[in-house]
């Protein structure tokens, strides 16, 4: 460790219960699909095995049909907060939904292969500090911007701008968090990009509720980091 450096006990993102409830799992530790791609201090949060998300949360995962899932840096997921992957669809270009094909016997010779027929959503992809409330379903191929969030029991069904809290079933957009001045600037601070040492010492602007202070903060720092790529030969 750098004897220089000011926090010395700052979390390890490569833990899997990062405290001492035992409910809170940083989860990118306990993923093994090839599929699903979690990013650093992203944690679930459950008194029922959250080091089980994989196998609880992320549904009809089949690595074989193409589709990924995709969370960001420091997102907060409440407990039963489940993930749809697209191979929960059925076939919707004939008269029946039905999946003989996965059912065997006859059927499975007769009828087309299923994952074949299924439509393709894309990509599920969550951005960066976005909250989820207790017993989200966020629907296949569905894009959620940073820092928004997704009040509880909501059903996703389509892309969520950043900054934006949504709810009900399908969600809908309630309301902006900040002003586009806010957004805008935090968007391109990308604070959850920071070094360790770098966030912990900008914690204390990303906790406050002095936002006009934020944005001179932010717009000092950024227009620092401008005039120090301008200098660079």
């Amino acid at each position: 460790m750098d004897k220089h450096e000011k926090y010395t006990d700052i979390p390890n993102p490569n833990t899997v219960f990062p405290n001492e409830y035992g409910t809170t799992c940083f989860i990118k530790n306990v993923i093994k699909a090839p599929n699903v791609f979690i990013g650093d201090y992203t944690y679930y949060d459950s008194e029922i095995a959250p080091e089980e998300f994989e196998k609880n949360n992320i549904l009809f995962n089949y690595p074989i049909f193409g589709d990924k899932l995709v969370i960001g840096k420091f997102c907060q997921i409440a407990h039963g907060t489940q993930f749809i992957m697209g191979a929960a669809n059925h076939r919707l270009c004939s008269a029946s939904t039905y999946p003989f094909n996965i059912i065997g016997g006859d059927w499975a010779k007769i009828a087309p292969a299923h994952l074949s027929e299924l439509p393709h959503k894309g990509d599920t992809v969550v951005g960066n500090d976005v909250w989820f409330g207790r017993n989200c379903v966020i629907l296949p191929g569905v894009k959620i911007g940073d820092g928004a969030i997704v009040a509880a029991h909501s059903v996703v069904a389509k892309d969520v701008a950043p900054y934006t809290l949504v709810g009900g079933n399908p969600a809908k957009p309630l309301k902006k968090r900040f002003d586009d001045e806010l957004i805008s600037l935090l968007l391109e601070l990308k604070w959850w990009d920071f070094g360790p040492q770098e966030l912990a010492e900008f914690l204390p602007n990303l906790c406050s509720p002095d936002l006009e202070k934020l944005k001179i903060v932010i717009k000092q720092r950024l227009n620092k980091s401008n005039d120090s790529e301008e200098k660079q030969p």
